[in-house]
């Protein structure tokens, strides 16, 4: 019995105590309600200031990084936690976004980058085949590296393999070599240049010899190559050519070029060196790409004598205005100039040896050769003669007719153009208009020096002509020299060039802006064959004036009759 109400106490005593538990359990979470749902005392800043941004100067939000840590850690008291928690989603969810659109704009550039590299290496694959290199198979070994050395390793290879394939397009061009062409309508011509003008062949609508002001675009790439030439010679890279000169663009004498359409455009410069008879000449050559330089050298000109060989029959007048112009220009301007005369006939003989003696005796030269020919004139024969009568050993030849004018630059041009075994030079001389037809009557004529004057009035290039040429006797004995089976005007010296167009040799055609042909009447003989005589004809037309001139000469009647009829007074 009193083991029952014990029993009883004790269970009563702990109901009370779990009741006044629960009571305070209760109270603390109504407490805690009230506090949780009461409005905040006080006005914080908004959400958006409160959470981290991403961008390159904030930390992103990323699952499980301390990136996400941080911006919950920086979240300020003052909202409920559910709506924290929930804008940190959405802000995780953006970044995801973000840097899956990132991801996706990676994978497509490097497959653009594969493909890429793919074409270049199937370009350069086909190179090597051509050129009987290591094919790709052969070189697959080297590119099973993997990891970053191995991509960066494999940038520079592609680098250098473009490089390589640049360099192929100017092995492939006519830089230093010749190639055989079937005609000279094949050859691709030079334009020559100075700071000032480009003399060109192609004049186009313009019809002009010369351009200035040049084209923009040609502007700046001529621009661009004597700027690039200049600090080559200013900053040397070898021994050999360091020099104590610094260049500027008044040292630049000339320059040629010409681009080929498929492989890229040559440039060849020519500096005025440290001495009076040294050149400096860089060769550029741009394959479509950077522009690459060939070759930088030294040229020495002061022990290269120029051999003139002119054939001549009668004309001793014309011969005594060539021998003033000779006197200057080369006896006293140049002095390395040996002059070779080959005279066919015995009337006038006479005349032509009293007029060099009289140039040797008043200009104390002595270097001429006087050859006389008792057969028919024949200008090949009569070249090919004072060529192989010389017996200094390899000498520069410039074949050279009477009726030509040159100044000292053009015999520096011809030294520098040709090189033997590797090129000869075959200049475009601009030839004069008729002086009456130009200057209205023979009173109003000027000087011969005040003449020359490459304008599209005056003159044209004459590029249908091959006779002025400056090659070494070597390479004219073992072209095989002229056909001198051909009698009279005409013909030999296009042989000559067809000659030297189907060798290795490379020809230089280019403008030449101190050789000129001077105005004389042409007279076709009736005994040449139908083709020369065309030709002489053809020649003689072009000879005479401009289209221009021409035509005003040809409608002269009709602008008399219309001038007439202007100085008759009006009827009112």
């Amino acid at each position: 019995m009193l083991h029952a109400t014990m029993l009883r106490r004790g269970l009563l005593s702990w109901v009370s105590r779990v009741g006044g538990v629960l009571v305070l359990l209760c109270c603390s979470l109504s407490l805690l309600y009230v506090m949780t749902c009461s409005p905040p005392l006080s006005v914080d800043p908004p959400l958006s200031l409160a959470l981290p941004r991403s961008g390159p100067n904030h930390a992103s939000l990323g699952p499980g990084t301390g990136g996400g840590g941080g911006g919950a850690g920086n979240v300020q008291s003052g909202g409920p936690p559910g709506s924290y928690q929930v804008l940190l989603q959405e802000r995780e969810e953006q970044h995801h976004l973000h840097i899956s659109s990132l991801k996706k704009q990676i994978s497509q550039l490097k497959e653009a980058l594969q493909e890429s590299s793919q074409q270049l290496k199937g370009v350069q694959e086909s190179l090597k085949r051509a050129s009987g290199g290591p094919s790709e198979g052969q070189e697959a070994g080297a590119g099973s590296q993997g990891g970053f050395l191995g991509e960066n390793q494999g940038a520079k290879s592609q680098q250098a393999d473009l490089q390589d394939f640049l360099r192929s397009q100017a092995a492939k061009a006519e830089v230093s070599v010749g190639v055989r062409l079937p005609s000279e309508y094949a050859v691709l011509p030079f334009e020559s240049f100075t700071l000032q003008k480009v003399y060109q062949l192609e004049t186009g609508l313009t019809r002009h010899p010369e351009e200035k002001p040049v084209r923009r675009d040609k502007r700046e790439a001529l621009g661009e190559v004597l700027e690039t030439a200049l600090h080559s010679l200013n900053t040397p890279t070898g021994e050999k050519e360091r020099t104590s000169k610094v260049y500027t663009p008044s040292d630049f004498l000339e320059g040629i070029t010409r681009t080929e359409k498929d492989k890229g455009t040559l440039y060849e410069l020519t500096f005025r060196g440290e001495a009076a008879q040294e050149f400096r000449r860089l060769v550029f050559f741009r394959p479509f790409g950077p522009l690459m330089k060939v070759s930088n050298e030294q040229v020495d000109t002061s022990n290269v004598p120029i051999n003139i060989i002119v054939p001549l029959s009668k004309r001793t007048d014309k011969f005594k205005h060539f021998m003033t112009n000779f006197r200057e220009v080369c006896v006293r301007q140049d002095g390395r100039v040996h002059l070779t005369v080959v005279y066919f006939g015995t009337e006038q003989m006479s005349e032509v040896r009293s007029t060099l003696e009289n140039t040797s005796r008043e200009a104390n030269f002595k270097n001429f050769t006087l050859l006389q020919l008792d057969e028919e004139f024949s200008r090949g024969r009569g070249l090919d003669v004072g060529a192989r009568a010389w017996k200094g050993g390899n000498v520069l030849l410039f074949f050279c007719d009477v009726d030509i004018y040159f100044t000292a630059d053009f015999l520096n041009s011809c030294r520098l153009n040709t090189q033997p075994g590797k090129k000869v030079f075959y200049p475009v001389l601009f030839s004069q208009y008729n002086p009456a037809l130009i200057y209205g009557s023979p009173e109003h004529i000027p000087p011969v020096e005040q003449q020359l004057a490459i304008k599209k009035d005056t003159g044209f290039w004459r590029d249908f002509g091959f006779g002025m040429t400056c090659q070494y006797r070597s390479d004219f004995i073992n072209i095989g020299g002229f056909d001198i089976d051909i009698k009279g005007w005409g013909g030999e010296d296009v042989h000559l060039y067809r000659k030297y167009l189907h060798s290795n040799l490379l020809v230089v055609r280019a403008p030449s802006r101190g050789l000129f042909h001077l105005w004389h009447e042409k007279h076709c003989a009736d005994e040449l064959p139908p083709d020369q005589y065309r030709m002489c004809m053809q020649s003689k037309a072009m000879n005479e004036a401009s289209h221009g001139q021409l035509g005003m000469l040809f409608f002269r009647q009709e602008i008399e009759a219309h001038l007439r009829k202007q100085k008759k007074p009006k009827k009112t």
